[in-house]
């Protein structure tokens, strides 16, 4: 448990470091908060609702999309995985910290995003915080779990950065945070509703954290999950 835990802040720390995983877990997102923030509540003040829980979702999905599988690649995808055999640590040691460690940095940046909204933009804060808090880290993990496929699976990283980005752009314009989803047609909407963000997105809002909102966003997880642990043990045969 000792390992794990000194595993778990090294990975804290190196990530810390990182500029790469400063500019997509914290530098952008919030860039982006500030920017869209200001003009959505100009444009449209009804939009201040809504305003955490949309940049919230765009800011997990960067994170977790952009930021944690060019980490996954570096150390499955070099001759850190050859020391983890090695010296016999577990093949899933590198995801599981770099998972939780992500975990911590997607909900600082969420936490940063809930304090500052009301004050700059007079966002409503969530009325029931305890269920919001929740479905943020519903949300926050399956997107993870998805991001860790990415990671696991594309050995390139310009490779990976496109198929990122695919999931990602379509992720965000198609799930509702950036305008309402009815103002798309029809085949539109039945693709946003295939992107986790967009069931995040509904399980975040008011009154939303409903079976009828989270049972896609188990199933996803549940799938990603079986997934890595595939990947992990095709990675240890090799």
């Amino acid at each position: 448990m000792n390992g794990f835990l000194y595993s778990l802040t090294l990975q804290w720390k190196l990530d810390i470091r990182s500029k790469s995983l400063l500019v997509t877990y914290y530098i952008v997102p919030l860039i982006f908060f500030l920017l869209m923030g200001g003009i959505f509540t100009s444009v449209m003040p009804e939009m201040g609702s809504t305003l955490i829980q949309s940049m919230i979702v765009m800011s997990v999905s960067m994170g977790a999309f952009l930021g944690l599988p060019p980490s996954l690649i570096e150390t499955y995808g070099s001759d850190i995985k050859k020391i983890y055999k090695a010296n016999g640590v577990p093949i899933h040691l590198g995801l599981v910290t770099m998972v939780l460690s992500a975990f911590v940095h997607l909900t600082m940046t969420c936490m940063v995003i809930l304090l500052l909204a009301p004050i700059l933009f007079s966002a409503s804060l969530p009325g029931q915080l305890p269920l919001f808090f929740l479905a943020l880290a519903i949300y926050i993990f399956v997107s993870l779990s998805i991001g860790s496929i990415l990671g696991l699976t594309v050995n390139n990283q310009a490779k990976l950065t496109m198929i990122a980005q695919l999931i990602f752009l379509p992720s965000i314009m198609l799930s509702g945070i950036m305008f309402p989803i009815t103002l798309l047609p029809d085949f539109l909407q039945t693709i946003g509703r295939l992107f986790p963000a967009s069931w995040g997105y509904r399980l975040m809002l008011e009154n939303g954290c409903s079976l009828e909102n989270l049972w896609y966003l188990i199933l996803v997880s549940c799938i990603a999950i079986i997934s890595c642990i595939l990947l992990l043990n095709k990675q240890k045969s090799n």
